[in-house]
């Protein structure tokens, strides 16, 4: 699996537990830390945590398993690393705060809109 398939398919988990503001950064050219991260916005913590559970679900069930996972206790800001592929499930109060897609304004950016499934 690429790891844009990889992406694509975190990004289906989170749509499908209804997270909002779903983007795809392409960070492959600015940092050897992955290809791309997936940043999602969640109304609370029950979500944060529900959208982080869908996605190594469905993840395992394609034989892909999460290498490490920070914030789940919190449920406020849960960071998961896939390798080429980092998640950042937030919610949307932390995310406007951090604003961490600004930090990476020379990546390519697709909105869950322009993101289809192969």
């Amino acid at each position: 699996m690429t790891s844009l398939e990889k992406a694509k398919a975190v990004i289906k988990a989170l749509d499908d537990k209804k997270a909002s503001n779903i983007e795809l950064l392409d960070v492959s050219k600015q940092t050897s830390l992955g290809d791309y991260f997936v940043v999602a916005s969640c109304q609370s913590t029950v979500q944060v945590r529900a959208c982080v559970d869908e996605v190594e679900e469905q993840l395992e069930e394609r034989g892909i398993v999460v290498y490490h996972k920070e914030g789940y206790s919190s449920g406020s800001w849960v960071l998961m690393d896939y390798g080429d592929v980092v998640v950042h499930v937030m919610q949307q109060e932390i995310r406007e705060f951090y604003g961490i897609e600004r930090l990476w304004d020379d990546a390519g950016t697709a909105k869950r809109a322009d993101i289809t499934e192969d």
